[in-house]
């Protein structure tokens, strides 16, 4: 995650707006209630964890993760997510999943920790966007889809 680490200083400059409007997208999508446990994959700084619940955040880089205030972060892969299974209500994951080293596994791992919903968005100008796409309609039922300006969001549940 070399890229992340040396732009963190900037991050929130760069991707706090665009972010943000992912995430009310994603929260008028998506109704969770105060005790349900979510877990953002990538959450970064923390933009994306602005969930009213138990919010716990994974992200590779930790330059980041030192911008991140929330106190339930963890340095940590998609790949490999040191959870127990069915630890969590949902899943987010918001425009991190074309970083992702192998998208199959960190499908498997995201299923495996989640009981219940999964928010995915997938940049579409990455050249993994047709891989993700596919592994996301073969392992979820996909429920709605929005595309967003830089952005496809696919709300799901389990198949």
């Amino acid at each position: 995650m070399g890229y992340y680490d040396s732009i963190s200083a900037g991050y929130e400059e760069l991707y706090r707006e665009e972010q943000l409007n992912k995430l009310s997208i994603i929260k008028s999508g998506i109704n969770i209630g105060k005790g349900s446990k979510l877990l953002d994959i990538g959450c970064g700084t923390g933009i994306s964890s602005g969930f009213n619940c138990f919010v716990v955040g994974v992200d590779p880089s930790i330059n980041l993760l030192k911008r991140n205030s929330s106190n339930r972060k963890l340095f940590g892969i998609a790949e490999s997510l040191p959870f127990k299974d069915g630890s969590f209500d949902y899943v987010v994951s918001v425009t991190a999943m074309h970083n992702f080293d192998s998208i199959k596994k960190s499908i498997k791992e995201i299923k495996r920790v989640c009981k219940g919903k999964f928010v995915l968005s997938a940049l579409k100008s990455s050249r993994k966007f047709s891989c993700i796409k596919k592994a996301i309609e073969k392992n979820f039922k996909i429920e709605k889809v929005i595309e967003e300006s830089k952005d496809v969001i696919f709300f799901c549940a389990s198949l």
